[in-house]
């Protein structure tokens, strides 16, 4: 490695000396380091310390010593992230590929074992369980049991993961959120490793398969959410192609107000930063206003980075940092190191003494100002204020109801409602009779790496349940009520304040320890409650503590999806519908028939402060995760297959060798141009990768249904999509096909198109039925969208799946961060309209794309532009030009090679 700035220190700590790459070593040659945000500082850091004149030359450290607050991104940076993180949904086919790779290897005359983490890759399996079984206190054994059923091949293929690659650890399922336990037990902050025969120290950085990956800025670590392909390669030792960033400072100053909690904090945080635009930037927060926030009410902010849009929303390092790290019972000897590292590189913020750092643009929010509120009902951004939510409800309600077809229709449902604005609608359930009505609450879920890893908030929704239950509340019966904790400390410390009897008696059941309402996983609703909703067109609501509600997200039958903090869920739980009045409607009666309202079972911030301490303690911490990795007696029964390749069984319904390196030349073809595509999918703006990837409950009429059944699997033992990641044939079965798709060439939702080949008729047809004719063919296609296509969770298979069905380009007006980078990991070719949409460009989807001139991609150029000739049936032609995103060279390379992995192979082989 190079040292071309001098930078090398030695720094002594408990009597051993390792090596640093010095920030303060440039500071003193005459670099205004002070100057940069916390974040850049990292980044500066990972470049010098890796400096070797080709991946990372001098030009480069230099460019970021030098960093422009108001420059456009332009300066293309090898970052490499010191480790990678994954949950079981997106870890699974992340391993899946790794295993294809060694077997293309072994094909290519290479050596498999070349295939292997060349870093520390954690993967916890979080998100696999679901709400199948829910108020009883069977409810967690039942769904555990439930879980392993599922998905024994999954886990079993894991074990095999786990003996025989490298650096690769499995936290066991029914242990706590991906996220959490990142924060409360695999975060270091620092990591020491070797370099060139020396010990180095150099912050913790890293990335994830999860978009949530930077709930660990709150701890001062750097990271954040990437596709499962770019984390892939991340594994194999190649760093992430990034531009150097814009940094938005957001200064926080003053403290929450009595009746404010951290979820309602970020709702405004999200709120402002939506507005201010924040997509491809890193967020840093500072101020006096963070003294008053704790460690997890900051985690609790950054957790929701991909809500507001940024990179990351990242925390300095101060002394609450190292409290948290002491408390939540890490080493003593890494806490002194964190410490002695942090300050010795100016990393570490003093109250006191800290400047504050120059940045892109600047945000300030008063914390006194935050009020009660909730988000929804499609998008975490729309925040609305508690008292308005009653009459919220009523505005958006007519674009919720679902629709019949009916092309004449002006609205933007594509078709007509099917129900009034009021039809109550009786239901019996067991003993239980009542009415349900649009606005009906049939979820509340207390759920979510956001929010159960938050003492506060958790502790809170206890003590609601607790003084409800004192005054005789309890949850309506057409609510499925659940509680998923983020971590087994948060049951030790509900236990220990004796609050589980409190939530449990208004049927707050432990469910399971795993990412469950929020990424879909809420188990199917009652079956009289799921026809009384689909019989009669009913907008159902669920309210949860998530942080994702987009459409189709949280349950088939749902449309309306609210986020709240965990003791607002409880309140809606009672309350039983979404158009309450929560501040001046009576939640019920207590037993001498007096109104009960919410603030009467409201705590108070000293009440919430001393059950927290009084409860929580540092020895839940240490003892939970004494033996994380190890598992219970399920886990410990699983057969580990052996062998450096693994043996794929041809019956499995799970894991599947994918196709990706089938047939594939040992050079990069020269890229050709795509003449004549038809487009596969128009769609409008906010089209999230939930909508693109499959996800949620796999339905017997479709597709990846049939297809299973064609297997022999019974409905009842479908599963998740999520859980069969592994399996491309249901995943490319199920991409587009979302229930809540709207695809502009056809009048109904969900995953149809209208197949546009040779003898084509004016069917309606599944999406991947007409991707397959397309193929058998031999006709390219391409997706139309519009603003920010692609929001949402960092799903590999948003850009997995478009690729196998035959997508070679999507045409946008603009793109999430992730979908960006995850189609081009995938070949996708991502261009941008530069002037308009297609509506205003008058295409209907029915023309034939032809886009020349790709084989000059092969060379980088900024802001390259290209021309795409829409040709209709009639011969009528319409030019419109369109931007290539492909913002570095990089990224060129990705795509002419048909993507990451293959490029990463050829680099092996």
């Amino acid at each position: 490695m190079k040292n071309s700035f001098n930078a090398r220190r030695a720094l002594e700590i408990d009597g051993t000396t390792y090596q640093i790459a010095s920030l303060p070593a440039l500071r003193d040659q005459g670099w205004d380091i002070d100057r940069l945000p916390f974040a850049t500082r990292i980044l500066l850091e990972n470049l010098l310390r890796r400096e070797d004149g080709d991946v990372v030359p001098a030009a480069d450290i230099e460019a970021v010593a030098n960093w422009d607050p108001d420059a456009e991104p332009s300066t293309e940076i090898a970052f490499m992230p010191a480790r990678v993180i994954l949950q079981d949904f997106t870890g699974v086919p992340a391993i899946v590929d790794l295993a294809a790779m060694r077997d293309a290897m072994v094909a290519m005359g290479g050596d498999p074992s070349k295939i292997n983490p060349q870093q520390p890759v954690e993967l916890v399996i979080d998100h696999s369980v679901q709400v199948d079984e829910y108020g009883s206190e069977a409810a967690l054994m039942l769904n555990v049991e439930r879980e392993f059923e599922r998905n024994f091949e999954r886990y079993a293929f894991l074990r095999w993961g786990q003996s025989a690659f490298e650096n690769f650890r499995v936290v066991p399922p029914a242990t706590g959120i991906v996220h959490q336990v990142n924060l409360e037990y695999l975060g270091r902050v620092v990591m020491r490793g070797e370099q060139a025969g020396e010990t180095f120290l150099y912050p913790d950085t890293l990335v994830g398969t999860d978009s949530h990956t930077t709930m660990i800025n709150g701890l001062g670590i750097l990271g954040w959410g990437v596709g499962g392909i770019e984390a892939e390669a991340a594994m194999l030792g190649q760093p992430v192609s990034m531009l150097l960033p814009q940094v938005v400072g957001f200064r926080m100053v003053g403290a929450l107000p009595e009746g404010a909690t951290a979820t309602d904090l970020v709702l405004r945080v999200t709120e402002m930063l939506r507005r201010h635009g924040v997509v491809g930037k890193f967020v840093e927060f500072f101020g006096p206003g963070l003294a008053h926030l704790a460690l997890a009410d900051r985690a609790t902010i950054a957790n929701m980075a991909p809500e507001y849009g940024a990179t990351c929303g990242i925390f300095p390092i101060d002394d609450l940092t190292l409290e948290y790290l002491r408390f939540t019972g890490r080493d003593e000897a890494l806490v002194r190191r964190v410490e002695a590292y942090a300050k010795a590189q100016d990393l570490f913020q003093d109250a006191a003494t800290a400047k504050e750092a120059i940045y892109s643009s600047t945000l300030e929010l008063d914390l006194s100002t935050v009020e009660p509120s909730l988000a929804g009902p499609k998008r975490p951004q729309d925040r609305i204020v508690l008292g308005d939510v009653h009459t919220s409800f009523t505005t958006p309600l007519p674009n919720l109801m679902p629709r019949t077809p009916s092309p004449a229709a002006a609205d933007d449902g594509g078709g007509v409602a099917v129900a009034e604005a009021s039809t109550a609608v009786a239901v019996t359930l067991g003993a239980e009779s009542f009415e349900i009505d649009h606005g009906s609450i049939v979820i509340a879920a207390i759920t979510s790496c956001t929010n159960t890893s938050n003492p506060s908030v958790m502790v809170a929704a206890g003590l609601v349940a607790r003084k409800a239950r004192a005054r005789g509340l309890d949850a309506k019966p057409w609510v499925k009520t659940s509680l998923a904790p983020g971590s087994k400390v948060v049951t030790r410390y509900l236990e220990e304040a004796k609050l589980m009897d409190d939530l449990e008696a208004l049927k707050f059941h432990t469910v399971g320890y795993g990412c469950t309402t929020c990424i879909g996983n809420s188990g199917p609703l009652p079956e009289p409650i799921a026809e009384a909703i689909r019989a009669n067109g009913l907008v159902a609501a669920s309210v949860l503590s998530g942080n994702r509600n987009f459409e189709g997200r949280i349950g088939p039958d749902v449309r309306a999806n609210y986020l709240a903090s965990p003791p607002l869920v409880v309140a809606y739980a009672i309350a039983g519908r979404i158009d309450f009045d929560m501040q001046n409607e009576p939640l019920g009666q207590d037993g001498d028939g007096n109104d009960v309202y919410l603030k009467d079972i409201w705590p108070s911030q000293d009440e919430i402060r001393a059950t927290v301490n009084a409860a929580l303690k540092a020895e839940m911490f240490e003892t939970e995760y004494a033996d994380v990795f190890t598992g219970d007696e399920r886990w410990r029964a699983l057969p580990i297959p052996e062998g450096a390749t693994f043996d794929w069984d041809a019956e499995s319904t799970y894991v599947q060798h994918p196709p990706f390196f089938e047939n594939m030349p040992a050079e990069p073809p020269t890229p050709t141009d795509i003449v004549d595509a038809r487009v596969l999918a128009l769609m409008g703006d906010s089209v999230t990768t939930d909508h693109i990837s499959p996800a949620g409950a796999i339905k017997r009429a479709s597709p990846a249904g049939a297809h299973l059944e064609s297997k022999g699997v019974t409905p009842r033992d479908f599963n998740y999509y999520g859980s069969r990641r592994g399996n491309h044939e249901i995943m490319m079965r199920g991409t587009f096909a979302n229930v809540r798709l709207r695809n502009q060439l056809v009048d109904v939702e969900g995953g149809y198109t209208r197949y546009l080949g040779e003898g084509a008729s004016d069917e309606t047809i599944s999406i991947f039925d007409a991707a397959m004719r397309y193929t058998e063919a031999g006709v390219p296609t391409v997706v139309l969208a519009g603003k920010e296509y692609g929001t949402g969770s960092s799903r590999d298979w948003a850009a997995k799946g478009p690729s196998l069905l035959g997508v070679k380009a999507a045409i946008a007006v603009s793109y999430e961060r992730i979908h960006r980078s995850n189609l081009i990991g995938m070949g996708v070719l991502p261009l941008e309209f530069v002037d308009g949409d297609a509506a205003s460009l008058g295409l209907t989807g029915h023309e034939y794309f032809t886009i020349r001139g790709l084989a000059a991609l092969e060379t980088f150029e900024a802001g390259r532009t290209l021309s795409v000739e829409a040709r209709s049936g009639d011969g009528a032609t319409k030019t419109f030009t369109v931007r290539v995103r492909l913002d570095t060279p990089q990224e060129v390379q990705y795509w002419r090679h048909g993507g990451i992995l293959r490029y990463v192979l050829r680099q092996l082989r």
